[in-house]
């Protein structure tokens, strides 16, 4: 049996169309960055907002991937998929851009706010399950390692810089101001995208095919396999952990730590140094214990960092703690993403790339929206520190589905030639793909 080892038999970067995906994704992500901490203080700061209202915005930008993610998945695979990301792209534009527009008219609403969350949300449930899915037909199979750890490198630098200058902005021009950079890097990712000369011809849709067929068709995918099933249960579980943070963390900061917006977003900023380290170093981690065991380890290494957040209080000290713990918490975040992300990638048939990655997110990110509504339902009525303490003890949680798995006991990953019942586990016990050793 062949298995993926993880590294890179040549460098993606050569590709020029692989770097005008990557030079769309950092225009993309660093606008992203930026509201990440520009939207909530828009809600707390200008609207005067609660705990449970700043939680109910976090799930009103990740229920797309409840209301939306199997369907997309299904008309991904019949659609071209970089007119589909330049489409995204554009109402995710828009969609942003109508915040500063109504605020400066003085007409900015909460229900506005949700609103433009769930159309984002859409759009980028949509960009996301064709961005995935496009990445293999621009570099091969062997690459994909790479290309994903550059894209990750990317998404971890945005990470750093976008928080930083996301909170510099608020405090310089204001929260609702502040979010024109989202909209004007999403306008540049689809400027950057129309430049791609890869042809891509239209997918074919077989005789009799259907919508629910075709979903279908995807979900038994990722069921009937072992592996799959466990990355999904493993990264539904760390979301939902990640939803209760990412709800509870600007009111945490503001109210309890005492941070001004630009000191709150240079901690975000540095908090995602460890998803940079990750990036850059994870072909060489996987290179050298296998990606199998990758996918664990990280979890298991950085879930501990999670107990840091509820112990940070007021004052430099708690933003310090806050920091660190973030910090290495991203760092197993980003490393395990790329390793599993590679795997989902080089496994499964072109043909269903689209509706494996829609089936996944469906049960991976569906858990944010409830993570996002029981952090902001925790810090409304215990307060945020509490809810913090029941996050890091989720992610304490989240190695146990890998630890009970075939995987705890493999090195390296099964290739796309290997059966299902290859990675089961045999009659005597020990898992067919390659053991640990």
């Amino acid at each position: 049996m062949s298995v993926t080892t993880g590294a890179s038999t040549g460098s993606p970067m050569r590709r020029r169309d692989f770097r005008l995906l990557l030079a769309g994704a950092a225009a993309g992500q660093l606008g992203a960055q930026v509201t990440l901490v520009a939207l909530p203080l828009v809600a707390i700061l200008e609207l005067d907002a609660s705990a449970f209202q700043v939680g109910l915005l976090t799930a009103a930008e990740t229920a797309a991937f409840l209301l939306v993610g199997l369907p997309a998945g299904a008309l991904t695979d019949r659609l071209r998929k970089r007119p589909l990301m330049i489409r995204a792209d554009l109402v995710r534009a828009v969609a942003m851009g109508s915040i500063p527009a109504a605020a400066v008219a003085d007409a900015l609403t909460m229900a506005q706010l949700y609103v433009v969350a769930l159309v984002t949300g859409v759009a980028t449930v949509f960009f996301d399950v064709a961005h995935q899915s496009y990445l293999p037909q621009i570099v091969p199979r062997e690459e994909l390692m790479a290309g994903n750890g550059a894209l990750e490198t990317v998404r971890s630098t945005a990470q750093v810089a976008g928080p930083g200058a996301g909170g510099g902005l608020v405090q310089l021009v204001g929260a609702h101001l502040a979010v024109l950079a989202d909209a004007l890097g999403y306008v540049l990712s689809a400027l950057v995208l129309l430049r791609i000369r890869q042809p891509e011809e239209p997918p074919r849709t077989p005789p009799g095919a259907s919508l629910r067929k075709d979903i279908g068709e995807g979900i038994r995918f990722v069921t009937g396999h072992p592996l799959l099933r466990v990355i999904a249960l493993t990264t539904g579980l760390a979301n939902l952990c990640m939803a209760v943070l990412m709800a509870t963390q600007t009111v945490h900061l503001v109210r309890v730590v005492g941070l001004e917006p630009g000191a709150l977003g240079l901690v975000l900023s540095a908090s995602a140094v460890g998803g940079l380290l990750g990036a850059l170093c994870s072909g060489r981690l996987a290179a050298r214990w296998g990606q199998a065991r990758l996918i664990l380890w990280s979890v298991l290494l950085s879930g501990p960092f999670a107990v840091l957040w509820p112990l940070s209080g007021h004052g430099t000290l708690g933003a310090v703690l806050f920091a660190t713990g973030s910090a290495g918490s991203s760092f197993g975040a980003v490393v395990y993403n790329i390793a599993q992300v590679s795997f989902r990638q080089g496994l499964c048939p072109p043909r269903l790339l689209g509706r494996m990655n829609a089936t996944l997110r469906f049960l991976m990110w569906g858990t944010l929206p409830l993570g996002a509504l029981l952090g902001g339902a925790l810090a409304q009525s215990f307060g945020p520190r509490t809810a913090l303490a029941c996050c890091a003890a989720g992610f304490l949680a989240v190695p146990l589905p890998l630890l009970f798995s075939p995987l705890r006991r493999m090195r390296d990953l099964p290739g796309p030639e290997a059966s299902q019942e290859d990675t089961a586990t045999e009659d005597d016990g020990q898992p067919a793909a390659t053991p640990s050793r």
